[in-house]
């Protein structure tokens, strides 16, 4: 009985570390296939030897919406640059798309993202998901985690950061 009150803890105490884990910088990105709202199918695998910027967002995000207009200006600096951007939301086409049409952002836009979010959020103990939004990842051309950030006006610092990442491979 003793014992497996101890096996019960020891795998409590595992479980416990492993729901907390974060994905860190300098740690590879985690491995998605996913459909943009266009239609075609993002590979993470496939954008390797390019910067990948990924906005983790919603329509019913103040912050988010209050940052669309300089998260397009930065695609814009990079355009015909080796820099790809992504904006995952988990909202679905028919939430967005009315969204989209008022608020233009010009990201590669990909709904129906759960299923990446979970594999790029924080979890606490409890399994929970924890990510402020919205929320940037900023993938390196080797395919690691460069930076990350949420919450209320980070795009500012976006650019830095990309061209530090673009400068340093």
């Amino acid at each position: 009985m003793r014992f497996t009150s101890i096996l019960m803890t020891l795998l409590l105490v595992a479980a416990g570390a492993a729901a907390q884990q974060q994905l860190r910088i300098g740690n590879p990105a985690p491995e998605f296939t996913a459909q943009s709202l266009e239609g075609s199918v993002i590979d993470s695998k496939a954008l390797e030897g390019k910067v990948v910027v990924m906005t983790f967002w919603s329509t019913r995000c103040a912050v988010c919406h209050s940052e669309i207009p300089k998260l397009n200006q930065l695609v814009e600096r990079y355009r015909g640059k080796d820099v790809v951007f992504l904006a995952l939301t988990m909202e679905n086409n028919v939430r967005i798309e009315p969204y989209l049409q008022k608020n233009p952002f010009t990201f590669n836009i990909i709904p129906n993202s759960f299923g990446v979010l979970l594999k790029f959020a924080d979890m606490d103990a409890g399994g929970r998901v924890n990510m402020g939004y919205p929320a940037h990842f900023l993938i390196s051309r080797s395919g690691k985690i460069a930076h990350r950030t949420d919450g209320f006006d980070k795009a500012s610092n976006l650019d830095a950061q990309i061209q530090r990442i673009l400068a340093s491979e």
